[in-house]
């Protein structure tokens, strides 16, 4: 998707950018290179990958009908009915585009373009969200003095290797192909004791899930390498109740505070707003959201 995310929710409200303009923040809503405002250039970004958009019903607006993952069923804060018909759902499929096929490519070049941005503009609070939590985490491990705050909403994972989502009864399908080399992400990160190439992590599955519904998750081998930069940064992970994200978010924080990073993690049911999905910033109660994510920055990062 692009920057219009945070610029307005489908069905026409004010979205994240504006909810934190208002509360005192300087917002810079950036697009992923070649996404949006910032042109495909093939002969350096290489082949593009199609938007999946056979993702929305199932996923984002109305997986309630299709239940392939336990939480799924809870999903009720879609502003419209979740029919392809439906206003709000093709406001959400226009904002759609194709990507640079090679994911890790997309990291290489987007954490760049974060890095070069914040040495220009300073000391910054970075949020991702999905698909750009991969970047997050490197860019805040090159400059743990200039990124105050990383807001990681529902990031990329779990840590190493995806999961497909089943429905009932298995819910789960763990895949062989590594898709995070790194952990956490599939570009080079500081460890301690160093890394000199990501086959150096040793990898092992938790034997038994945290809890009924959630996915068996992968962790380092003990003792663990630390992340020395990622601990100096304030970090929060936001999870919906809904989403597909709630089965396997546990995963990433567990993965973090093994390594000596003390992510908080922020489930939003606990905060009594329940029924969202992975798209939270365009569902009904998104400044709600904010409003909690906001809290917690001002206390962590200023």
């Amino acid at each position: 998707m692009s920057g219009t995310n945070y610029t307005g929710t489908p069905d026409g409200r004010e979205g994240w950018a504006q909810n934190f303009a208002r509360a005192g923040y300087a917002v810079y809503v950036v697009d992923q290179v070649g996404k949006g405002r910032s042109a495909y250039y093939p002969s350096v970004y290489g082949p593009k990958a199609q938007s999946d958009r056979t993702n929305n019903q199932s996923r984002y607006v109305a997986q309630g009908k299709f239940k392939l993952w336990p939480q799924a069923h809870l999903h009720t804060q879609w502003p419209g009915d979740g029919s392809l018909d439906d206003p709000a759902v093709q406001q959400l499929v226009a904002s759609q585009l194709p990507s640079i096929k090679d994911f890790h490519r997309q990291q290489e070049l987007n954490v760049a373009g974060l890095v070069a941005l914040i040495d220009k503009i300073g000391p910054s609070i970075l949020m991702v969200h999905s698909q750009a939590g991969a970047f997050g985490w490197p860019v805040a491990d090159a400059r743990p003095d200039k990124v105050k705050a990383l807001l990681a909403i529902e990031p990329n994972g779990p840590p190493f290797y995806p999961v497909s989502f089943t429905g009932t009864p298995d819910w789960f399908q763990y895949s062989h192909a590594m898709a995070l080399r790194y952990g956490i992400t599939d570009v080079p990160l500081t460890y301690d004791p160093p890394v000199t190439d990501a086959s150096e992590l040793t990898i092992v599955q938790q034997e038994k899930a945290d809890g009924p519904g959630l996915v068996r998750g992968c962790l380092q081998a003990e003792p663990a390498r630390r992340l020395p930069n990622l601990a100096k940064v304030p970090i929060l992970v936001v999870t919906a109740e809904a989403s597909y994200h709630a089965p396997y978010d546990h995963c990433t924080v567990n993965y973090l505070r093994q390594a000596g990073v003390e992510a908080h993690w922020m489930k939003l049911a606990e905060h009594g707003l329940h029924g969202n999905s992975h798209v939270l910033m365009m569902e009904k109660n998104s400044k709600e959201i904010a409003d909690l994510i906001i809290a917690w920055t001002d206390r962590a990062a200023c």
